[in-house]
């Protein structure tokens, strides 16, 4: 659209100087003619907003409509409720906090108190002072030798290739600027992952990019190579992600570039379907010893793994291959069911894999159970937005949180639900390089910087007016719910969590009976005779 205002914009003014040459009244054309190109030469050079960028004049009616639609729109709610979408009114939160503009919110609360489901904290009468910068997680296990200073809020998981190289330099920058990390995706380590210097968690998937051979198996030397990288704090194994467990990778052909295929080591021109399993490893005590081979190999990094939960006895296998082998991963990234991405089939979007607050709870659970928290630090994603998100999920078993579409309004998306066709109008979710420009990387990484700062500000503020000094205070009895007109409970009466090494012998807890009994080290397949027999 750049190349078409300056194409139009000449012929309408060559052919009106022309016209007045002879018919003089028409000169007065360049009355109208002279501020439409005025201002499409300024939304041209502007920075601040994309849409305007890419398409000048054109642009400016998305922010036109915008001012006129009606007034309680523009405000925002501080509360992603339970299972809520993430709307206009949470999408102006990050807008605000991005921009630095005014966060607070007039006339009260927008959401209804009365209402089921409805969640909130519970403040003190000797409230404290948290100061944000304080606000920090020490991931290492004794087997690392590495440890790593992590926020308790940090960019998920997305690849380059999904997103724009301009998205990623500015996702980086600002990452950098905020002292936070930046999880890679699975897409591999980019140039751009790398220019800006800010702090990366290495995520490597299925089809091990930046990893692998040749033939797409992992390559010892290559993940040595990137994973020694200063500037690479943490590598993550990707088992599954929420929002297409099981399923495997998309990177349509659309935006596979040159680029790409020589990051990633894949054919040009076609799709990158990442396979739903890995090759590398069959078994849980197999996938302990390779996380232990991933470890060395970048020389006492944390190492840890992400998963969408599903088959409870599968993670309680992996759990028993912690506790036979002695080898633990440094973190654990739960993602939930609700968790975003670029490209996926509807049903399993809509219908596959467990939800954040249930798969949270389940991991703090086993790792408890088997006496193996203290050692891994647990790490959520999936739709985490405001402060009050990630504090219900610190009070619910996690140590910090990863957000990946709230960076990504941050970085100026409008969604436009234009991931996955290439054609992305901010230039975030394309490999367009007509669009890509639009997205200044100076303006937006400091505004990931700014939104970044903001949230951990409100966390602080939140603990400190509950009487806390540091998240890592936060219980299940801090998150309230209304689970009926007039019945509240607080998480610790709603679910069950249970006690410290409980899962190792006497008297297991019901829920856990069977399938603790079904899960085994050596297999993630059912030990159960029962279920093998249904199986079969």
């Amino acid at each position: 659209m750049r190349r078409l205002f300056v194409v139009v914009s000449a012929a309408v003014v060559v052919g009106l100087a022309a016209w007045s040459w002879f018919v003089p009244a028409a000169a007065w054309g360049f009355l109208l003619v002279g501020p439409l190109v005025l201002r499409g030469v300024q939304d041209m050079v502007q920075t601040r907003q994309a849409v305007r960028r890419n398409f000048p004049l054109l642009g400016n009616f998305r922010y036109l409509f915008e001012t006129i639609r009606p007034e309680i729109n523009q405000y925002f709610v501080e509360s992603n409720t339970d299972g809520a979408p993430f709307n206009r009114d949470t999408r102006s939160l990050v807008y605000q906090r991005a921009k630095r503009e005014s966060d607070t919110l007039p006339f009260g609360t927008k959401l209804d108190v009365n209402q089921v489901g409805y969640e909130w904290v519970n403040h003190s009468l000797a409230p404290t002072h948290v100061d944000p910068a304080s606000l920090r997680i020490t991931i290492g296990s004794p087997q690392c030798t590495q440890p790593y200073s992590a926020s308790i809020f940090n960019v998920s998981a997305m690849s380059y290739g999904s997103l724009s190289k301009n998205a990623i330099l500015a996702l980086n920058g600002g990452a950098r600027q905020g002292g936070f990390a930046h999880d890679t995706g699975e897409g591999g380590i980019s140039p751009y992952h790398l220019e800006p210097g800010g702090d990366l968690i290495w995520e490597i998937g299925t089809g091990y990019f930046s990893a692998r051979t040749l033939d797409g198996k992992f390559s010892p030397e290559r993940f040595a190579e990137n994973a020694r990288r200063p500037q690479v704090k943490m590598t993550e194994l990707k088992l599954s992600q929420g929002a297409k467990p099981g399923h495997g990778g998309i990177l349509p052909a659309a935006k596979v570039t040159k680029e790409i295929a020589a990051i990633r080591g894949v054919p040009l021109g076609q799709d990158v379907l990442s396979p739903p399993a890995h090759t590398a490893f069959s078994t849980p005590i197999g996938m302990m010893e390779f996380l232990q081979k991933m470890r060395e190999l970048s020389g006492g990094k944390p190492v840890g793994f992400k998963l969408c939960v599903g088959k409870r006895r599968e993670f309680l296998a992996l759990c028993k291959a912690m506790h036979v082998t002695g080898i633990t991963p440094d973190f654990i990234t739960v993602d939930g069911g609700e968790g975003g991405t670029g490209a996926a089939p509807l049903e399993f979007s809509n219908s596959v894999g467990s939800p954040l607050r249930e798969s949270l709870i389940f991991v703090h659970n086993a790792l408890t159970g088997f006496a193996l928290r203290k050692q891994v630090k647990v790490l959520c994603s999936g739709r985490i937005v405001t402060g009050m998100d990630v504090v219900m999920r610190l009070a619910t078993g996690a140590d910090a949180c990863n957000s990946a579409r709230a960076m990504m309004m941050a970085l100026g998306c409008i969604q436009a639900l234009r991931c996955n066709t290439n054609h992305c109008p901010t230039g975030v979710a394309t490999q367009d390089p007509s669009l890509v420009v639009g997205l200044d990387v100076g303006d937006k990484a400091v505004r990931v910087a700014n939104y970044h700062r903001e949230t951990v500000k409100s966390v602080a503020e939140l603990i400190g007016a509950m009487g806390l000094t540091h998240t890592s205070a936060l219980r299940p009895w801090h998150a309230m719910r209304r689970t009926s007109l007039n019945e509240i409970h607080h998480y610790g009466e709603l679910y069950e969590f249970i006690e410290e090494g409980s899962l190792l012998g006497g008297k297991v807890p019901k829920g856990f009976a069977r399938p603790l009994a079904s899960a085994q080290p050596t297999t993630f397949a059912s030990s159960d005779p029962e279920r093998r027999s249904v199986l079969e």
